[in-house]
């Protein structure tokens, strides 16, 4: 069974960055999409940024120009890099694999996306 990994979280100060790992294992890693999704206190889950076994990306629009999302696919590997960082990008950080439809709808409830796997999560925290 392909089970995530998340790494990579911890304590920036604004503007700061980091770069969040998402390693699979397990069975082959063969889904479709992979994404990042994010979830604040007191929030819904929302998806942040996504891509495709295609190398199309996709994100939320407060992380434009600002997150990039990565692939490597010979180490079934996605990564999550974030420049300048801001308070409100605090949250728990979660990696997902699963299937169309994958393109960023911001708003969309995390039923609108087809997740076969999931990671545990890896805190982010933004200090002002």
């Amino acid at each position: 069974q392909v089970q995530l990994q998340e790494s990579g979280g911890g304590s920036v100060q604004s503007g700061g960055s980091l770069r969040l790992v998402c390693a699979s294992s397990g069975a082959t890693y063969d889904s479709y999409c992979m994404g990042w999704f994010r979830q604040a206190p007191g929030k819904e889950r929302e998806a942040v940024a996504t891509t495709d076994r295609d190398g199309t990306t996709s994100y939320t629009d407060s992380v434009k120009g600002r997150f990039t999302i990565t692939q490597d696919n010979a180490k079934n590997t996605f990564y999550l890099q974030m420049n300048n960082l801001r308070p409100e990008d605090t949250a728990m950080y979660y990696c997902a694999a699963g299937g169309p439809p994958c393109l960023v709808v911001p708003g969309a409830p995390l039923s609108y996306y087809r997740i076969d796997y999931g990671g545990e999560g890896t805190q982010v925290t933004v200090s002002s």
